[in-house]
């Protein structure tokens, strides 16, 4: 599957893509029709929802936002499917009050949490990298969320709102975990940049996310290589990599052979 295959065309969503295709170490390539990842799905029109649910067979939806996310955005199209099931599992919101796609730079003023943090938080995440703050902060969400992507009952997606970052930090453990390639895990991660004019333009439309967005320069939102390999590199380096830490908090080698086996054929 090539990169343009992966993407899935919907009118009420700009940055949704299948996390099959992709090359694995051991020379074999990620399954496709298992796991999409997604922006904000709160926009699907009855077209999207047919194609998704009816066509694909979407079963599980993996909701990384934040609960003041979902309370202001309201209930959207998927939640109100009685076949689908809804697992909101937060990663905090990112950068700004509400939006995962402010967070690309680190000082006072654009941290990925809901209050203060003191010195030391400070140079922590200079040295790890914002991403690794949502495992540190909210590993019981990260283990969950990537625990409702191995099950085999039907196709899952994860979202959040612009789908970069919290989506690529659950993605990136997800094809990790499958054997995917760095290189690839981090070609996954850029490929938003390809879609970032209809995500940033669908997410001004809300006004939970405007003022975030018009903060910054639209460029300012790249997904950058950099910002993957900070945060693998860092799993290396404190835990042996990405199964190491998952192991520190409870990832079981059952949870392993579930994910790749919804990942690998």
């Amino acid at each position: 599957m090539n990169a343009h295959e992966r993407w899935i065309v919907l009118e009420g969503a700009a940055n949704v893509r299948d996390l099959g295709g992709l090359p694995t170490a051991d020379g074999g390539t990620t399954a496709s029709g298992r796991i999409l990842r997604a922006d904000n799905l709160q926009g699907l029109t009855e077209g999207d929802v047919a194609l998704l649910v009816g066509d694909l067979k979407l079963r599980h939806v993996v909701d990384l936002r934040s609960e003041t996310e979902v309370r202001l955005e309201g209930p959207g199209p998927l939640t109100l499917l009685p076949e689908v099931g809804i697992h909101h599992h937060s990663l905090f919101a990112e950068g700004g009050r509400l939006t995962d796609v402010e967070a690309d730079t680190i000082d006072d003023r654009a941290l990925p949490w809901q209050g203060e943090r003191d010195e030391a938080d400070l140079a922590e995440l200079r040295v790890t990298g914002y991403y690794y703050g949502y495992l540190r902060d909210r590993p019981d969400s990260v283990v969950a969320a990537l625990r409702v992507l191995a099950r085999d009952d039907g196709m899952a997606v994860v979202h959040c709102a612009a789908g970069k970052d919290r989506t690529g930090v659950v993605s990136a453990l997800a094809l990790a975990v499958a054997g995917a390639t760095r290189e690839a895990i981090i070609e996954d991660y850029v490929a938003t940049g390809q879609r970032l004019e209809g995500i940033l333009a669908r997410l001004r439309a809300s006004r939970t996310y405007r003022e975030d967005l018009d903060s910054k320069p639209a460029d300012s939102h790249l997904p950058r290589p950099e910002y993957m390999g900070q945060f693998l590199t860092t799993l290396d380096v404190r835990f042996g990599g990405p199964l190491g830490w998952l192991r520190t908090h409870g990832w079981t080698d059952a949870d392993t052979e579930a994910l790749r086996g919804r990942l690998r054929d």
